[in-house]
């Protein structure tokens, strides 16, 4: 990188952040810088480029140097000198370069954050459901293809083409920045966060069985949503639903990383002030005109952390409350975790049994939550054999390394038991 960069280095260079550190800015300032460029010169897919080439020059140099005083700034420069940079190497682009140039000189670095504002331009109408999703995956949540790929279960070649043509189409529909009038792209932007905490709390892959960063950042994304559209219950329903999860973070592992199920976790581990406010927040999104999965999965939630311990939790509420989520917004996981509650209900027959019905939905079949939990059922109905043999067929079936350090550990109790 040639010249100045904007900001001095904050700290001696040994107190330079670590690599976690690094990522961990990065994450948080890369939508930022994303949407400011994309703001002032609209060009989505090269301003998505030239920030990606930036932060991978962050993520070399700063663990060495320390991190800029001013990282946002230090961002924007060196993403704008990339974007220059492009422009004149397109020869077709020639009659552009001086003005974008003067444009590009010194680099603008706004105080507003345009964070949710890119994060509604990536639901951009002329995309499909499926690509603003991927899109915004990619540049407002900062997850890698890969990851995205897997959230998705596609090959990753695919999921790549995928955010590429997504990226084109926004270009050629010519959108623009501001937020759309209305709440049309909403569902979408929902969604999207939705999967993004979802990643932040199991992370689909890696040693960890979480990856926090994400979980508050897809908090921070839905508060900043929640600020537009207050009255919106959806909107309070996915937020309860984070906090209520998320406050159980500190009580789902040992201190070696080994995974804790729900019903074995310290209660007294959990955050109470988060709960106290995904409380509040879920009961006030049920008073909303319209009811949604948002709302519902808020209100599980909202059931487990209201029981003191596992045994106290009224499983006859949250039956109910998956057979309605069932019924709204059909999908095989929310029947998977019924089948869950209908074990506490009716036994693990019933359960068995309620499972039979996703062998046929490729969407599920051969799914290791779906091994897992047949399994679970299996070892509470006596069937220990066969409960082993799926917890092993299970724990080859999931990249996390925490999932299935947990799902060979049941295995081998049972093993050590028969």
């Amino acid at each position: 990188m040639t010249g100045p960069v904007a900001g001095g280095v904050t700290g001696p260079a040994a107190e330079g952040a670590a690599g976690p550190a690094v990522e961990d800015l990065l994450r948080q300032l890369m939508p930022q810088v994303l949407g400011a460029l994309v703001r002032r010169y609209g060009q989505f897919e090269g301003c998505e480029d030239a920030v990606q080439e930036a932060g991978l020059a962050a993520s070399v140099q700063w663990p060495v140097e320390g991190v800029p005083g001013n990282p946002r700034g230090w961002l924007m420069t060196v993403a704008s000198r990339r974007l220059i940079d492009e422009v004149r190497s397109e020869s077709s682009r020639r009659e552009r370069e001086t003005a974008v140039s003067a444009e590009l000189a010194p680099p603008e670095v706004p105080d507003t954050d345009d964070t949710l504002l890119l994060l509604f331009l990536c639901c951009h109408p002329a995309l499909t459901a499926a690509s603003q999703t991927a899109l915004t995956l990619r540049a407002v949540g900062g997850l890698s293809t890969a990851e995205i790929a897997r959230a998705f279960l596609v090959p990753e070649q695919t999921m790549a083409a995928r955010i590429s043509r997504a990226k084109q189409r926004i270009r050629a529909a010519g959108g623009s920045f501001p937020l759309p009038a209305g709440a049309e792209r909403l569902p979408v932007v929902l969604h999207v966060l939705y999967l993004i905490f979802n990643e932040g709390y199991t992370a689909s892959s890696g040693a960890a069985l979480d990856r926090p960063d994400l979980a508050v950042e897809a908090i921070r994304l839905v508060r900043l949503v929640r600020a537009r559209l207050p009255a919106d219950g959806e909107v309070a329903g996915l937020l309860a639903l984070m906090l209520l999860t998320h406050a159980r973070r500190a009580a789902r592992t040992t201190a070696s990383g080994d995974l804790v199920p729900l019903a074995e976790q310290d209660r007294s581990a959990w955050d109470r002030e988060l709960i106290a406010e995904g409380l509040e927040l879920a009961r006030s999104s049920l008073g909303a005109a319209a009811l949604g999965p948002y709302q519902l999965q808020a209100a599980i939630a909202a059931t487990h952390a209201d029981a003191a311990t596992a045994a106290e939790t009224n499983w006859q509420q949250v039956y109910a409350l998956y057979l309605i989520l069932e019924r709204i917004a059909p999908n095989p996981m929310v029947t998977l975790n019924r089948a869950v509650a209908l074990a506490e209900v009716s036994g693990p027959a019933a359960g068995l049994a309620l499972l039979a019905g996703l062998d046929a939905d490729e969407r599920i079949a051969g799914h290791h939550r779906l091994l897992s939990v047949r399994a679970h059922l299996l070892e509470q109905a006596g069937d220990t054999e066969q409960a082993y043999a799926l917890y092993r067929l299970a724990a080859k079936g999931t990249a996390s390394l925490a999932e299935r350090r947990h799902l060979e550990s049941r295995a081998s109790r049972l093993f050590l038991s028969s």
